[in-house]
């Protein structure tokens, strides 16, 4: 096999898709296989979009772009992949092209996981969209194999789509166990000392932009029922660290909160924390699960995605419910724990996440690639 060519919106490092593509981009390579990519600004044909401030315009200039990749995207997908007869293609996300779909969520899974109504679902006419173009994806022959990022992935896409026209195979994401590893004496003090926080404090962080989807309300209701904890909030927007500032400070835990915003390198901030949170509604597989334990860090966190296949409770984190008293009292019990108490939740935690290296889920994907590549030789 010559060449993989990965169709995905945005490529680059950091939290989802984007930051899938790119580790499995770079590992492939060093593998010695030629990888290119087909994304949202080559479909454009480098026509730049504009950028609305209000957060209606953004919402509705977030699905068309979805509409418009799926739709103009995949024509011109298609006619990228038919200039690489001898490439297999991996899709991420909105193009029905590729040889392998892999699967980064399913909307009805996260909508029915928020409690979200029937009429509440299909009002939302891109809602009703993805639901029609992702039933064509799965129960017709688009893709010759999907992925799942975890077993109860799999059992959502036949759950909510029926008997599905590709084969499923899991495979969870990895993560970078250089660039997130526990951290130094030195460096920990550092990462503190930047964010002016004591050497005393008991730190948690959570990682998200749909604060409400990724359950921030419930991490900051539970310091009710921690009263050491300081909670670090990156992710966000200026509307909605607005909206959970002021709910923070009407439960009077204002003073315990510190909202960072977007960052760019979570790294810095997890070495300066001692525990990670994250009580959302819905996951396919968090990646930033899985950098938090790469980094040492106890996970508390709902049973969703592939967070029940790697935390073990009591061993390197725990499993809640979305309730404010379970998620602060889980945290409260961390934060009691000694220094070498808690060193030793520290080394589980990484632990835990050993056999989830990029280089190592970068061989299983290449492998499916080599099968899809075979199954094509003799069709």
């Amino acid at each position: 096999m010559t060449r993989i060519v990965q169709i995905v919106p945005h490529i680059g490092v950091g939290t989802g898709v984007a930051g899938v593509a790119a580790n499995l981009e770079r590992e492939l390579a060093a593998l010695g296989v030629e990888v290119e990519r087909f994304t949202y600004i080559q479909a454009r044909r480098g026509k730049r979009d504009s950028h609305p401030r209000t957060r209606l315009g953004r919402r509705i200039a977030g699905g068309w772009k979805q509409v418009w990749f799926s739709t103009v995207g995949t024509r011109r997908a298609r006619a990228f992949l038919a200039e690489r007869p001898d490439a297999v293609a991996i899709c991420h996300n909105n193009v029905l092209a590729g040889d392998i779909y892999v699967n980064h969520g399913v909307l009805l899974a996260s909508m029915r996981a928020r409690g979200r109504s029937w009429w509440r679902t299909y009002r939302n006419p891109v809602h009703d969209f993805i639901y029609l173009r992702d039933r064509i994806r799965y129960r017709g022959r688009t893709h010759r194999a999907v992925v799942a990022l975890s077993e109860a992935e799999a059992d959502a896409l036949e759950a909510t789509y029926g008997p599905l026209g590709s084969r499923v195979v899991v495979i969870p994401n990895g993560v970078d166990q250089e660039r997130f590893r526990p951290p130094t004496a030195e460096e920990r003090a550092a990462a503190r000392a930047d964010l002016q926080l004591g050497t005393e404090e008991r730190v948690a962080v959570f990682v998200g932009h749909e604060f409400s989807r990724k359950g921030l309300s419930f991490a900051i209701q539970g310091l009710r029922y921690a009263p050491t904890v300081l909670l670090l909030i990156i992710g966000g927007n200026d509307d909605i660290i607005t909206e959970a500032y002021a709910e923070a400070t009407a439960a009077g835990v204002g003073e315990r909160v510190l909202f960072l915003g977007p960052r760019f390198s979570l790294a810095p901030f997890l070495a300066a924390s001692d525990f990670f949170v994250l009580p959302s509604a819905y996951e396919a597989n968090a990646l930033v699960v899985l950098e938090a334990l790469a980094s040492g860090l106890p996970v508390v966190t709902t049973r969703t995605g592939f967070a029940p296949e790697v935390i073990v409770d009591g061993e390197n984190g725990y499993l809640v419910d979305r309730d404010a008293r379970e998620v602060g009292e889980r945290l409260d019990e961390l934060a009691q724990l000694s220094d070498t108490e808690l060193a030793a939740w520290h080394a589980r935690a990484r632990a835990s996440v050993e056999p989830y290296t990029w280089p190592a889920i970068a061989r299983r994907y290449l492998d499916l690639a080599r099968e899809v590549e075979a199954e094509r030789s003799v069709a």
